[in-house]
């Protein structure tokens, strides 16, 4: 993650209801910190998307007792909801069972998001909990996916 690509995903805005993924109160120096975790999707026309890897991947209240590499993620917005997800996530996948060899991988996702959890599901990954976050009603799919 560069700080250019950093200080452009913050200004990024998605349509209702997905709005709740804007990042514009991430701080860019955060994100293209390597302690941060997060890593740039890029192609031949630049910046795509994101992945992070680890602890940005939790949201507050969530069951995260069992041993799983917790990542997350996103496309620009103009290129959501063209069939990239699918994509995108597997190369993040792949890139992160290289760099980190995990027992598994866990995903979090707003329990309106189907289209999300269409995606991952597609992926191997299965159903392991939904709960509320911490100081909110909104409701969250917690899925995971065994690595070999």
């Amino acid at each position: 993650m560069t700080a250019d690509y950093a200080a452009d995903i913050v200004t990024w805005r998605y349509r209702e209801p997905y709005d709740c993924y804007d990042m514009t109160g991430a701080d860019p120096a955060f994100l293209a910190d390597p302690a941060g975790g997060f890593f740039a999707l890029v192609d031949d026309g630049g910046l795509i998307g994101f992945r992070s890897y680890g602890a940005d991947g939790q949201v507050p209240g969530g069951p995260y007792d069992a041993p799983a590499l917790d990542t997350g993620g996103g496309l620009r917005p103009e290129l959501t909801g063209r069939g990239l997800g699918r994509a995108a996530i597997g190369t993040g996948l792949e890139f992160g069972r290289e760099r980190f060899a995990p027992p598994a991988f866990r995903v979090t996702i707003a329990s309106f998001n189907l289209r999300a959890q269409r995606v991952v599901s597609a992926l191997g990954f299965r159903g392991a909990g939904r709960f509320a976050a911490t100081g909110s009603d909104r409701s969250f799919e917690v899925l995971v996916r065994p690595e070999p």
